[in-house]
């Protein structure tokens, strides 16, 4: 299903998603973030907390290389998620739940990626599923599950409960289990010898030595005497080569960071359970790596998760932050003396000028310690300044010096676009142009449920832009993502002379792609920019928060501007002037401002679609229209009413047969890795 394209460029996904299973069916990307914060079961199979601990634990692994996102079933049965995942994981719970949603087509597909040079991860239950049979408490008729798995990675018998006790839903089967570690297996990394792990329920893989010839490796063993027969060793954790791909089970739950657990929730014993598991918590995290690293995923060094700073407002004109906190003050809050505004999302505690410290200030705002946090729980500290901060505050202040009237800037942000989008108290005060950066996000947002990875080199920012209600049929505001993404490409490329070159374009509606500086030669364009549009009607105007994130400094996870720079711009432009955050994000700004206002003026005319036009992936593109049919279609371009995308459909030997179809990027997502326009999901 290869499409070629106007300019033959090769559109190529990289593998940068780890995808976490929820076991959930119909939720939305909201209402699954929402059922993460509960607990019990989530609906089919897999538990609240398992999902939890493993999103926690991976996302402090892997986050600075990947978006570690819960997906639902439905995700995994008709979203073309396999092209772009590097790892999926299938967490604790219990696995005949899992069978109901993904036997037959969710297992083939899961099975073909894994072959394909995909990789798998299944945590206890998520351990039995992997393996070609499953025994769990044989003769215990109230618990006992026997029966054959689809996926059958692990070629033996998963066989359960290797410890005695369990009882679901609850830890009175808990225990910190020993495991001796395989350290020739596990070349990479710093693994330990020996650690304790949570263990709940899990199973022993039967004879996993036997099966050594079928690419079977035992990472880990048990180090007590087992409840059940384990055959010729007793595996706790075994790695399985699956075609070009390979597979990780686990017994025990090595992800489960004690930090996470209460020891009041168990037994008279479980908090030496919890002590036990908090003391080798190091050996678990370099196991892990260790793991993780086999199946060739990139792993960060520094697991910390960086704490929320104070958000910083100011702007050129030193009255106008004062005039936003003078209209604030009817929605104040008065408590132990602080000022409080309690938004829908967030709660924020108010620092007028001259109220705080510079120390006071330097300080991160307090979280959860350094277990799972509720970053909508935290109160954040919204600093007001009556003149420009230092950058010993912000780290991003001269981002001030570009911008309309002022900005909110911090070093560490959940996200830029939450901040402002869901927060409407505070956003409908805001000033036309308000810009909120972070250097780092701890949940960026993308579209649907994706996650924005963010890691230190990003240009991460969002705007606020207050469309006027009488210009909502001479220019539309479903213009604005498109604005938005030429914003971008014409940003970059008027950033300084000898930048007019640089391979970038947008794909529809609204993300920007990159010519691969480490393979020009087969011209294969990658993501380097996610773009996400938010809109609220009130007070008599359409209120947009637009949200950007940029791979500008960065090394990792895919190409920066830094890298096509050095390639593609003319010979000593990139020395005489390279990238920094604050003049890229005054490039964007300015040259968004202009767009915008002749937007205003004369609408998505003529003049701007050729200006769109110069910088568009999809012209002339093949594709395949999934809710036609099937029919082929060739791109034509997008419509200057409502920016509808333009599909030409084609008969025999490619000749147009006079349909055309207008096709809305609301209900229609462009997988154009396979040449694909399919309906959202």
């Amino acid at each position: 299903m290869a499409a070629p394209t106007g300019n033959n460029a090769n559109l190529t996904a990289k593998r940068l998603n780890v995808l976490v299973y929820s076991g959930a069916l119909n939720y939305s990307a909201h209402q699954l973030s929402r059922l993460l914060t509960d607990s019990g079961t989530i609906g089919t199979g897999t538990t609240v907390d398992s999902v939890r601990h493993c999103v926690y634990t991976l996302r402090r692994l892997l986050a600075s290389h990947y978006a570690v996102t819960p997906v639902t079933g439905d995700m995994l049965l008709n979203e073309p998620w396999t092209a772009t995942c590097a790892l999926l994981v299938i967490p604790g719970g219990a696995d005949l739940g899992y069978g109901r949603t993904l036997n037959g087509a969710g297992n083939r597909r899961i099975t073909q990626f894994v072959r394909r040079g995909g990789h798998y991860l299944g945590l206890c239950a998520g351990g039995y599923y992997g393996c070609k049979k499953c025994e769990f408490e044989v003769g215990d008729k109230t618990m006992e599950v026997i029966g054959e798995r689809e996926l059958a990675f692990y070629p033996g018998t998963c066989r359960g409960g290797a410890f005695p006790g369990f009882v679901y839903h609850s830890e009175n089967g808990a225990r910190a289990a020993g495991l001796d570690v395989s350290k020739e297996a596990l070349s990479g990394g710093t693994a330990p010898t020996h650690f304790r792990s949570y263990y709940n329920g899990g199973g022993v893989f039967v004879d996993a030595p036997k099966f050594k010839d079928q690419g079977v490796e035992v990472l880990a063993n048990y180090s007590e005497k087992l409840n059940v027969d384990p055959g010729e060793g007793a595996a706790a954790v075994v790695y399985c080569k699956v075609g070009d791909g390979a597979a990780i089970l686990t017994g025990p739950h090595p992800e489960f960071a004690a930090v996470n657990l209460n020891p009041n929730e168990g037994g008279s014993d479980y908090k030496d359970v919890v002590d036990a598991i908090a003391a080798d918590d190091k050996e678990r995290t370099e196991f892990l790596k260790a793991c993780l690293l086999k199946l060739g995923l990139q792993v960060a060094q520094d697991t910390s998760v960086p704490s929320l700073s104070s958000l910083h407002v100011s702007g050129l004109d030193a009255d106008v932050p004062l005039e936003i906190l003078s209209l604030l003050a009817p929605s104040l809050t008065n408590e132990n003396d602080n000022e409080y505004l309690k938004d829908e999302n967030d709660t924020f505690r108010i620092e007028r000028p001259g109220a705080w410290k510079l120390s006071d200030l330097e300080e991160a705002l307090p979280t959860d310690g350094d277990g799972i946090v509720d970053y909508q729980t935290v109160t954040k500290r919204l600093v007001i300044h009556d003149e420009l901060p230092s950058s010993k505050l912000t780290l991003t202040s001269t981002t001030m010096h570009f911008t309309q009237t002022f900005a909110n800037t911090s070093p560490s942000l959940g996200s830029t676009n939450t901040i402002l989008e869901k927060n409407t108290k505070l956003l409908r005060l805001l000033p036309q142009g308000f810009t909120a950066t972070a250097t780092v996000q701890v949940a960026g947002r993308g579209r649907g449920s994706h996650v924005w990875i963010s890691p230190a080199g990003s240009l991460l920012f969002s705007t606020v832009v207050k469309h006027p209600m009488e210009k909502i049929q001479s220019a539309p505001v479903v213009f604005i993502q498109y604005l938005s993404a030429m914003a971008v490409v014409k940003g970059i490329k008027s950033y300084a002379k000898g930048y007019e070159k640089l391979p970038i374009k947008m794909k529809w509606p609204n993300d920007v792609y990159a010519l691969d500086p480490e393979d020009p030669e087969q011209k294969r364009y990658t993501k380097i920019c996610g773009i996400l549009v938010n809109s609220h009607f009130m007070s008599n105007e359409y209120i947009s928060v637009v949200g950007i994130g940029l791979n500008a400094t960065n090394a990792s996870p895919t190409t920066a501007l830094t890298a096509l720079a050095a390639k593609y711009a003319s010979p000593g432009a990139a020395a005489a002037c390279p990238i920094t955050l604050e003049k890229l994000l005054a490039r964007i700004l300015t040259t968004f401002e202009d767009l915008y206002t002749r937007f205003l003026r004369t609408g998505f005319d003529r003049g701007m679609e050729e200006l769109y036009y110069d910088d568009w992936l999809h012209m002339h593109q093949i594709v395949t229209l999934e809710e036609e049919g099937g029919a082929r279609a060739r791109i034509q371009g997008i419509t200057r009413d409502y920016g509808l995308l333009l599909a030409e459909e084609l008969g025999w030997n490619d000749r147009p047969t006079g349909r055309v179809w207008q096709l809305q990027s609301d209900s229609n997502s462009f997988d154009f890795f396979k040449g694909l326009v399919k309906r959202k999901i």
